[in-house]
């Protein structure tokens, strides 16, 4: 049998009123009687009916992470399966449902509109931000609790948590010029999305701050996947004068450009250095295990439900927000500059 309120009532000696309010923390309860209500609530295993407490608070019970589709932000990405490991256990512990959709571009502002007016949802995480995003430019005007995963180009008034991306391939660049590496080339991201093109300006900053000119024919802008590395390094290993090291924007991109090397008989590493960046789980166990940037993934994503879920309740916060200042991961797959 379920534990009730009653049966706590009965076991601390007080009304149910009062040990619901107790449980849900409400200022007319002395601390005391509070901690007293909890401990013996916990000590009973009692679990809060989430019907109940929704009803009580007005609220869906839900928050929505709207995937967009031309962002190509997939379940088999390790990066983001790793930061929705994250948000779905913040959720959970809360009692709160996930809705995770995924709409085109010219549907995906319906979609928000349409889960904000059947108020199906309490909040939204926005991912993959966009340098201008019309999807954080509707949730403002709405008036809707939001926190998004990166920043925009425009006015950052609004509650995120993001990387110091240009920090992070900036390392990179120094780690390469240290190892005496001059023709560096760089695989991105589409630069319409925000850390995309932080990443890139990091890029250019790392080769000024160690007087390295920047090529035009060693950048290529390309999409997320191992493919799109791959035909990428295929391009800059054709080039008369191929380059020495190369920076990709992700580990994915990095993971293909090691195959296309590795398909031509070059050793990564020695032949020629590849990195990465975000660290995911599989980076560490290929061969040459890859040198890149670490970001805690699943942190991410439980610090930005978290975030949310305060706003929801209209907590104060700690922090509005979180840049993560990255570190780089030295592995095998970079070496010195050949000759």
């Amino acid at each position: 049998m379920p534990v009730t309120l009653k049966d706590i009532a009965k076991r601390v000696g007080k009304s149910v009123p009062t040990v619901s309010r107790a449980l849900g923390n409400h200022a007319d309860i002395s601390p005391e009687t509070r901690a007293e209500v909890q401990r013996v609530a916990r000590e009973l295993g009692y679990e809060p009916s989430a019907i109940a407490l929704n009803l009580r608070r007005r609220r869906a019970g839900a928050v929505s992470l709207i995937s967009p589709a031309h962002a190509q932000v997939r379940f088999s990405d390790p990066f983001f399966a790793e930061f929705l490991n994250g948000v779905v256990e913040a959720v959970a512990e809360q009692h709160i449902d996930l809705l995770v959709t995924a709409g085109a571009d010219e549907d995906a502002e319906a979609l928000y509109l349409k889960q904000i007016r059947s108020r199906r949802t309490d909040g939204f995480i926005v991912v993959r931000t966009q340098r201008t995003d019309s999807r954080i430019n509707l949730l403002r005007e709405q008036g809707v609790p939001f926190v998004a995963y990166g920043r925009t180009e425009e006015n950052n008034d609004f509650c995120f948590v993001d990387e110091d991306g240009a920090a992070g391939i900036a390392l990179v660049v120094d780690h390469l010029a240290s190892l005496n590496h001059r023709r560096i080339a760089y695989i991105s991201e589409p630069l319409f999305l925000t850390k995309a093109y932080h990443r890139m300006m990091g890029f250019r900053q790392g080769l000024e701050r160690n007087n390295l000119p920047f090529h035009p024919e060693l950048f290529v802008e390309t999409h997320f996947r191992q493919r799109s590395g791959r035909q990428a390094a295929a391009y800059l290993l054709d080039l008369p004068e191929p380059p020495t090291a190369i920076v990709a924007a992700n580990d994915l991109l990095a993971l293909g450009a090691m195959h296309e090397a590795q398909a031509r008989g070059l050793v990564v590493g020695r032949d020629v250095s590849i990195t990465g960046f975000d660290d995911i789980p599989l980076t560490e166990y290929v061969h040459p295990a890859l040198t890149t940037v670490h970001l805690p993934a699943q942190e991410f994503g439980r610090r930005v439900a978290q975030m949310l879920l305060k706003l929801i309740d209209k907590a104060p916060l700690e922090e509005r927000q979180f840049i993560y200042q990255p570190a780089l991961v030295v592995r095998d797959s970079s070496g010195p500059a050949p000759g």
